[in-house]
């Protein structure tokens, strides 16, 4: 099909494509703070939109129709499944959608491999093997996490016997293919490499815990950046280098916050359970006793303290309880108690999640406060309330040597007066731990949905 001649000349398409890579900057700073969230993400959106009609305008594109009618089916699809997805099931969605920026990034640089050649092109084919493997292992890697958030599949590692050597055996066959696909520009060769990279990926996967699986999706999220970049390095455009680029080095840093807050290394994640290690621990359910409360005794708690702080966790995002919580709050404050909600870094399952659930039920910024700056008031604290989070309160994490979170940072609870628990059960958290703390005398457990237990408090709350 002939191809429509370009309106725009290289002068404004440069411009445009500086003023989407501006968008893009301005988006990410936008983004950093949950205050300019959504208007970071609207400037994002419009970085995308002049970046999109900018290569319609630019380019001698062929089979425009096709293309129009694919973007529209993707968006046909992707739109209702934004909507609808809980919030809950962010990481999940953030998941798929990284695995299919990688997969894309790998079909692309493998349909222009024939493109490239000429002996000249070594570059150009360097660039592809790049982008062909590690958008490869970014698209399988992805779809393991998301069978793991989804509990499509154990949540444990999974490992057995001779992975390392299995999964050493892929890398240098990949390497060799990699090698032999610059060498000779073989486009079969180069379907063996996307084989293994899609190996690759699955083995990556594999071991690591759930507990540790928000961090891989934000590595292979950097993973889709620079396979994204070095895809505009195949097809000579300068915004898809820059955009990569930034997705790259945006989700590297965030990889990096993220492990701190865990307490390890990005190397002990990944590649722990290859040197025998775990990442989880047992999910064996204890039947040491421990104190059962009613929400009349925890109303009396909450209702008589003069500071309370809330400790949210993933359980009350599960249940949809951050409005009852926040009015739960509300009603204490009316009392003339101070309240706060403490935040872990990586509360809920990814950075932010909590953040984002709690403005949804129109919590004051003012009340949420991250780890740095609230543990030091939990000693001050009457009542530390703990509504479905378990791995980051345990004291594990400072006590243990050998438990799976030891040296992770933890909000300490344990230093307020009273814990109270809200917990549909006994069982651990998602690292597969047990939590002392649970059956400390000061620790009362309140079993339930968190919302209809929340409900139940709120209500005792108010017949004060």
């Amino acid at each position: 099909m002939t191809a429509s001649a370009p309106l725009l000349d290289p002068t404004w398409t440069a411009l445009l494509y500086l003023a989407a890579a501006v968008c893009f900057i301005l988006a990410l700073k936008g983004l950093s703070s949950p205050k300019h969230a959504r208007r970071g993400n609207l400037v994002g959106a419009l970085g995308a939109a002049i970046a999109l009609v900018t290569v319609f305008l630019s380019s001698r594109l062929a089979n425009i129709p096709w293309i129009l009618a694919a973007i529209a089916v993707g968006a046909a699809i992707a739109a209702p499944v934004a909507r609808r997805v809980k919030m809950t099931q962010m990481p999940q969605l953030v998941a798929l959608f990284n695995g299919v920026g990688g997969g894309a990034a790998a079909l692309v640089a493998l349909l222009e491999l024939p493109h490239a050649g000429a002996p000249e092109d070594g570059w150009v084919r360097l660039a592809i093997v790049f982008t062909l493997l590690v958008g490869a292992v970014s698209f399988a890697g992805s779809a393991v996490t998301f069978a793991k958030l989804q509990e499509l599949m154990t949540t444990r590692p999974v490992t057995f016997l001779g992975l390392p050597v299995l999964m050493g055996a892929v890398l240098l066959a990949a390497l060799a293919a990699a090698g032999a696909v610059v060498a000779t520009g073989s486009v079969p060769l180069a379907v063996v490499l996307l084989a293994l990279g899609l190996l690759a990926g699955v083995l990556l996967v594999l071991p690591v815990g759930g507990a540790d699986v928000p961090i891989v999706i934000s590595l292979l999220n950097a993973f889709t950046g620079l396979a994204v970049a070095a895809s505009g390095l195949v097809l000579g455009n300068v915004l898809l280098v820059v955009a990569g680029t930034l997705v790259g080095a945006s989700g590297t840093i965030l990889t990096r916050l993220m492990a701190a807050a865990m307490g390890r290394s990005v190397v002990h994640i990944m590649f722990g359970a290859f040197r025998g290690g775990s990442t989880a621990g047992s999910t064996a359910v204890s039947d040491r006793p421990v104190r059962s409360s009613s929400p009349e005794d925890v109303a009396v708690l909450l209702g008589y303290a003069q500071k309370v702080i809330i400790v949210p966790g993933y359980g009350l995002a599960v249940a949809q309880g951050q409005h009852t919580a926040a009015e739960l709050a509300g009603a204490l404050e009316a009392r003339g108690i101070d309240v706060e909600f403490a935040i872990h870094p990586v509360a809920g399952r990814m950075p932010g999640h909590m953040n984002v659930l709690l403005a949804e039920a129109n919590v004051p910024y003012e009340s949420l406060k991250e780890m740095s700056e609230v543990n030091s008031e939990f000693r001050q604290a009457d009542v530390a309330l703990v509504v479905g989070a378990n791995d980051v309160v345990n004291p594990a994490a400072k006590s243990t040597p050998g438990s799976p979170i030891y040296g992770m940072p933890i909000l300490e609870v344990a230093e307020a007066k009273q814990v109270v628990f809200l917990k549909r059960s006994m069982r651990p958290g998602f690292a597969g731990i047990e939590n002392e703390l649970l059956y400390d005398p000061k620790t009362a457990l309140l079993f339930g949905d968190a919302k209809d237990s929340l409900t139940q408090v709120l209500g005792a709350v108010k017949a004060l």
